[in-house]
């Protein structure tokens, strides 16, 4: 009867967590935001260093008209209205230096408004 009962007390004393060799899945790391100025005729700033791999949100701002950013080579865009903010969320998938253009006339300084990307391990 005693054995019974220590053993009873034991289990009952013993908490119910998973086996020691289960492990979570890695939490997902939140975006890095980084805010970007749209005005004639430039991107501020107009340089920026991304990690591959890791999810980013381009918070772009247009101070004067609807301006547009499109980096071809990785498949993203967005557009934002005069006074307006708009995201442009991505995982950047390889390295290298990309390119955005604005795709928006705004002007007769539109064809040199770039945002440079450099995508590295």
């Amino acid at each position: 009867m005693k054995l019974r009962f220590a053993l009873f007390a034991i289990l009952a004393a013993t908490p119910l967590t998973a086996p020691a060799y289960v492990r979570a899945a890695p939490a997902q790391s939140a975006p890095r935001h980084i805010d970007v100025i749209a005005r004639r005729f430039a991107f501020s700033p107009s340089e920026i260093t991304l990690k591959k791999g890791e999810p980013v949100v381009l918070v772009l701002k247009s101070v004067d008209v609807t301006h547009g950013i499109r980096f071809t080579e990785l498949g993203v865009e967005t557009k934002v209205g005069k006074g307006q903010t708009s995201e442009l969320a991505f995982t950047p998938g390889k390295t290298g230096t990309f390119v955005g253009h604005c795709f928006v006339f705004c002007g007769s300084g539109h064809g040199g408004m770039t945002l440079t990307l450099h995508i590295v391990e």
